[in-house]
């Protein structure tokens, strides 16, 4: 799964990354994303934008819009099955910005954080769904999930599940919400390669949601 992450790179850093277009928005660097926070997302067809979402999903028949804070996550075994999930999978992709995230690994009866990233250390896309309600008082809400895979062998010795990550050459497909090729988009939904990516040690300072510096990546 994916329940907390970070995104530190500045807004020029990721306009040149990714290509951006539109970026009517600012930002502050995050070192400890928690679900129902505001994420930097990428959506756009022929035009890239950066926009912000909530992190938790609900979808545009929610009455409610507690009902993101159990949404956090889709997986792919399941994206195009699931009624919460499968009509943004085909209309509404878009990614979702990091530059790392946090996993748990069991050691005895506790268990100790992992900050994982790109061996690059630039920042990456998650795979992203998003959808747009209407709540009862007029605002419209714009909210995402992060599609989860079978972990690579790295992550294995942490987690059975790790958010996927899109590969550079698969970002224009998986952006282009005007067609929906599932032969072309399910394929982009498996672990990403162990060998781009490392991971370390970090303080249980990251276990609390209220604690967002850069100690919370820092390896120990």
């Amino acid at each position: 799964m994916c329940g907390r992450f970070a995104q530190f790179s500045i807004k020029s850093v990721i306009m040149d990354e990714f290509n951006i277009d539109e970026a009517d928005l600012q930002f502050n660097p995050s070192y400890n994303i928690s679900p129902t926070q505001e994420v930097v997302s990428i959506i756009g067809d022929d035009a890239r934008k950066l926009i912000l979402m909530q992190w938790g999903l609900i979808p545009s028949w929610a009455n409610d819009p507690a009902f993101g804070k159990r949404m956090i996550n889709a997986r792919a075994e399941t994206i195009t099955e699931k009624p919460s999930f499968k009509n943004s999978f085909k209309k509404y992709r878009c990614l979702v910005l990091a530059d790392g995230f946090y996993e748990w690994r069991k050691q005895g009866k506790k268990k100790n954080p992992v900050y994982i990233y790109l061996k690059s250390r630039k920042p990456f896309g998650f795979a992203g769904i998003y959808n747009t309600m209407e709540s009862s008082d007029g605002e419209n809400i714009t909210s995402c999930a992060i599609i989860t895979t079978e972990a690579n062998s790295m992550l294995k010795t942490v987690h059975n599940r790790m958010p996927v990550i899109i590969s550079k050459e698969d970002e224009a497909i998986w952006l282009n919400c005007k067609d929906y090729n599932s032969d072309k988009l399910l394929p982009m939904l498996t672990y990403f390669s162990s060998e781009k990516m490392m991971m370390h040690d970090v303080s249980t300072i990251v276990n609390s949601p209220g604690n967002n510096s850069e100690d919370c990546i820092k390896s120990i």
